[in-house]
């Protein structure tokens, strides 16, 4: 909605059982065609905070409205992940069975686009991502960051607004990193709001704003650039 903020999170608690706090009281506004990178050490709850964005997972307490949606009344949750965010993580999560092609259709089934579109899309999405003719190949027969550009592929293919990144660079070289970073930079420019999730200082210096987590909550924000 107009004048709002992409993500709003405010006062989130995530307590997991036998009383494991991974989130406890945080907030944090995105605006729409901002890129921020979520930092901080192992077990701070960066990527519990990405789950519950994703609506993966739910807060115990608190508030978080993604894209318009109140995420606690919002009842066609697979809608939504489908629809308004789209997902990225390190190890790729691609079908081993499925071509790359195939894998970029996967999260189109069930939209208003007949078979023809839905191909003519992944080929489009493909070529942007510049896996053009790599359409037939299996994930084992690509690199890791060819299979992470088949990733960004599929979390684009239904036009979400918002872009979720979990440690998208982990396993990949220095130069897969920077062509991934690259291909980031041209989704910004084109509006698109991008939260990532990253250990790599390098990589979080490309964002907008840097928050820094500590014990679940956002201790310090900066701006790299």
């Amino acid at each position: 909605m107009e004048g709002q903020p992409a993500i709003d999170v405010k006062g989130v608690t995530r307590v997991f059982p036998g009383g494991v706090t991974a989130l406890a009281g945080l907030d944090l506004e995105v605006h729409y065609g901002e890129m921020v990178a979520i930092t901080g050490p192992s077990g701070c709850g960066k990527s519990t905070l990405l789950n519950i964005l994703a609506a993966i997972d739910t807060p115990t307490s608190g508030s978080v409205i993604v894209a318009g949606h109140d995420l606690a009344h919002t009842r066609d949750l697979s809608g939504y992940r489908r629809h308004e965010v789209g997902l990225v993580f390190q190890l790729h999560n691609l079908l081993p069975q499925l071509s790359a092609l195939s894998n970029v259709e996967l999260p189109m089934f069930g939209s208003r686009w007949s078979a023809h579109q839905r191909q003519t899309r992944a080929l489009e999405l493909l070529a942007e991502v510049d896996l053009r003719g790599c359409e037939s190949r299996l994930p084992t027969e690509l690199s890791g960051g060819e299979r992470q550009r088949v990733a960004i592929a599929r979390a684009l293919a239904n036009e979400p607004k918002i872009l979720l990144a979990d440690e998208p660079t982990g396993s990949l070289d220095s130069a897969s990193t920077a062509r991934f970073l690259d291909l980031l930079r041209q989704l910004e420019n084109r509006g698109m709001t991008i939260v990532m999730v990253t250990h790599a200082p390098d990589v979080a210096a490309h964002a907008h704003r840097i928050v820094e987590m500590r014990d679940g909550a956002v201790v310090k924000e900066s701006a790299p650039r």
